[in-house]
């Protein structure tokens, strides 16, 4: 009776020495990993979002710090200045790190997406595309829309020089509309939406061209190599998150939606414009090779040949967690 009183004692202490669930996650028992994560606070991050929400991140050991930037190019400047642990960006800013060398590599795509417009003063003589000749139009450079403006203007018999850039932060999109600064915009949701509200007799064209923009998911390649179980952790996240808004596509909206402050019929406009999906696939190259070769064609980067971009991708985690995800053509 005593020994078995004293293993009793035993039990008892071990289990209070390692605590409830410190067995549940594998590798360092009990250990919570901080992870930062900057991002343009968007719907294109409603895996994350929902991830976060639902503490999928936590049942996998993980706290996700969400940092916002306002545009994806600000995302990857903070990971290179190694403020945060991954970025989420388009792939036009990617494809200027790679050719610049950057040791940076994508872990997944997490959303495509059509989000993009061009926004054009009536009363500044645009009625027509072609009006657009000599005018300026306002723009992030360096973003995905430098390159969606330039493809814009050659698909309908212009050429990106026959316009003016004026280079703007997303903020102040609408003051120098309506200032008369630029008598244009290219620019991406929800600031879109915001101009067309405040500023009366606009017109607006789509301007992706029917290409869609890909949300990266993006890291330092030393820092993917050192924490290689903690990104597996993360993107098991997310395909939960992604399980999830397939199973309960009101509850995800509801999330998106309180997270980024939007009202139901923006919400409702924007949402069919988004594939949800984590991946890795064919499109995503020949995206970025096409990206690349304007920006050659256009004296925009110093090079004459295009990156190995595949070169830039790091496909073992994802491969890891959902292999079917995995389609590059090696």
């Amino acid at each position: 009776m005593r020994s078995k009183a004293i293993c009793l004692i035993g039990l008892l202490l071990l289990t209070a020495t390692i605590g409830p669930g410190a067995c549940s996650r594998g590798g360092d028992p009990g250990k919570v990993e901080i992870v930062t994560i900057g991002v343009p606070p968007l719907e294109q991050n409603a895996l994350l979002y929902i991830a976060d929400q639902k503490k999928f991140f936590a049942d996998h050991g993980l706290r996700i710090v969400i940092k916002d930037y306002d545009s994806g190019v600000k995302a990857v400047g903070a990971l290179l200045k190694e403020e945060v642990d991954l970025a989420e960006t388009a792939e036009f800013p990617f494809v200027q790190a790679a050719f610049q060398k950057e040791k940076i590599r994508i872990i997944a795509c997490n959303d495509k997406f059509e989000n993009d417009y061009i926004v054009a003063r009536k009363d500044r003589g645009i009625s027509k595309i072609s009006d657009l000749k000599g005018k300026r139009i306002g723009l992030t450079l360096k973003t995905i829309n430098e390159f969606y403006l330039g493809r814009f203007l050659a698909l309908n018999g212009l050429n990106i020089r026959d316009v003016i850039h004026v280079d703007l932060a997303p903020a102040q999109y609408l003051k120098a509309l309506t200032g008369g600064e630029v008598e244009a915009i290219i620019a991406w949701q929800p600031y879109v939406d915001r101009i067309r509200k405040e500023v009366g007799g606009v017109v607006v064209w789509p301007g992706q061209s029917s290409q869609p923009a890909f949300g990266l998911l993006v890291g330092r390649q030393d820092w993917l190599i050192q924490h290689a179980v903690t990104v597996k952790h993360f993107l098991k996240s997310l395909a939960q998150a992604e399980e999830y808004l397939q199973r309960h596509p009101d509850e995800a909206k509801a999330i998106v939606q309180k997270r980024l402050n939007y009202d139901d019929a923006y919400l409702a406009s924007v949402w069919p414009l988004h594939r949800f999906r984590l991946s890795l696939d064919q499109t995503l190259i020949v995206a970025m090779k096409d990206e690349a070769q304007w920006m050659i064609n256009n004296n925009l980067i110093g090079e004459t040949q295009i990156p190995d971009l595949g070169g830039f991708l790091h496909t073992d985690s994802l491969q890891a967690v959902r292999p079917e995800a995995v389609t590059i053509i090696r």
